[in-house]
């Protein structure tokens, strides 16, 4: 049942398995939804589609398999389903709306004037009784009046259209965007680790249930709270070229903070040196020594640089680079004893991918990394994070 869907879902490059269709058809056979189309097709999404990048996809498949409606993902070009017409046609039309259609031509007649004039007109028409377009008495085009008429776009106003045939207007779901608040948390969600450390101070009900049982009375057991055990250390670079992505590293910043109990963060400008600060407002007053952070957070911190890596060069080679101040190291010799510090440890740059090679100081970065620097956007975060996880 339903394996034209699981084989449409496959060759569309959503990873649908038989596991997966085994569960669907397992929850339409114990009834956990009422038997409605709509209700179906939630079911079957949440069944099949584990990235939110692949939702559009689905839903020009459920459409293809259960409504008849022509898909854009595969190669061929969409043909108007003259079949599907037919039995739509014998299905909702009176004798009489059948017989002043047949005046027109056949079938295969009014599909080809379609094809035709589709071929033949050049720009928007309105109104009359020949092009497409819209009002007039045309059997094609929309917001017009005509019983046997094809509607192509729009609004049905008399709701006498044989078929209605929409382009679609829905703006796919693309994983190579930068996304908001709650896309981020998605994708950072892959780094949790989730443990019970420090106060025990939840109620195990199992344990509980098992201890009263065994015991005879009541055995209250309590146990540390489960959280996300990964600690994270977040450096933000602020200021100058940053300026135009404040936005997005504000949303990134409030992901970070919600998803990781275990988070430190600081702000430096173009390049890690010496000493960085917390509060942006007293940057030169109230520094924190970069020695005293590599000291005090262990190597099991996860390390995360956000920033556009785009500077001068000599800023981040040489001694007395910084634009601020004169630091008597190179910010590649801090960024050494950061990444040998923290194995774990990647550079997100908001900075579209593919201008990265027009800057001298982003590849000088880049190679600092290991190339591990990935773009702010969905997927970027997603390939950040599963570096991340690799190095324990």
């Amino acid at each position: 049942m339903f394996l034209n869907f699981l084989d449409e879902l496959r060759a569309a490059g959503i990873p649908a398995s038989l596991k997966e269709h085994l569960i669907l058809l397992e929850a339409l056979d114990r009834e956990v939804i009422e038997r409605t189309p709509e209700d179906f097709y939630y079911l079957a999404r949440a069944t099949y589609v584990k990235d939110e990048g692949l939702l559009d996809r689905f839903d020009q498949v459920f459409a293809k398999v259960f409504k008849g409606i022509a898909t854009t993902y595969g190669t061929q070009q969409a043909e108007i389903p003259a079949e599907w017409l037919r039995a739509v046609a014998e299905k909702f039309l009176t004798p009489e709306e059948m017989e002043a259609i047949k005046a027109l031509g056949s079938w295969d007649e009014i599909m080809e004037t379609l094809k035709k004039r589709l071929d033949e007109q050049e720009g928007r028409h309105q109104g009359g009784n020949k092009w497409i377009g819209t009002g007039g008495t045309s059997p094609y085009g929309n917001s017009g009046y005509n019983p046997e008429g094809v509607r192509i776009g729009g609004e049905s106003k008399h709701k006498r259209a044989l078929k209605v045939w929409d382009q679609r207007e829905f703006r796919n779901l693309d994983n190579t965007k930068e996304l908001g608040t709650r896309n981020i948390k998605i994708a950072l969600r892959r780094l949790r680790r989730f443990a019970r450390e420090g106060a025990a101070d939840e109620l195990d009900i199992d344990a509980t249930i098992d201890g009263t049982a065994r015991q005879g009375w009541l055995d209250v057991v309590m146990r540390p709270e489960r959280h996300n055990a990964v600690k994270l250390l977040l450096f933000l670079d602020v200021g100058g070229s940053m300026d135009p992505f404040v936005k997005l590293c504000e949303e990134l910043f409030s992901a970070a903070t919600s998803e990781f109990k275990n988070l430190e963060f600081f702000y430096f400008h173009n390049c890690p040196y010496e000493g960085v600060w917390k509060d942006n407002r007293r940057r030169f007053a109230e520094r924190t020594p970069l020695w005293d952070v590599l000291h005090k957070f262990g190597h099991d911190y996860k390390l995360v640089f956000v920033g556009d890596a785009s500077m001068s060069p000599y800023e981040i080679t040489h001694p007395g680079g910084s634009v601020e101040h004169f630091n008597e190291e190179s910010g590649a010799v801090w960024l050494h004893r950061m990444t040998t510090t923290y194995p774990a440890a990647v550079w997100l740059n908001p900075v579209p991918e593919q201008q990265w090679g027009y800057s001298q100081s982003v590849k000088i970065i880049r190679e600092l990394m290991n190339d591990r620097m990935y773009p702010l956007s969905l997927s970027g975060l997603d390939d950040a994070m599963r570096e991340l996880t690799r190095k324990r």
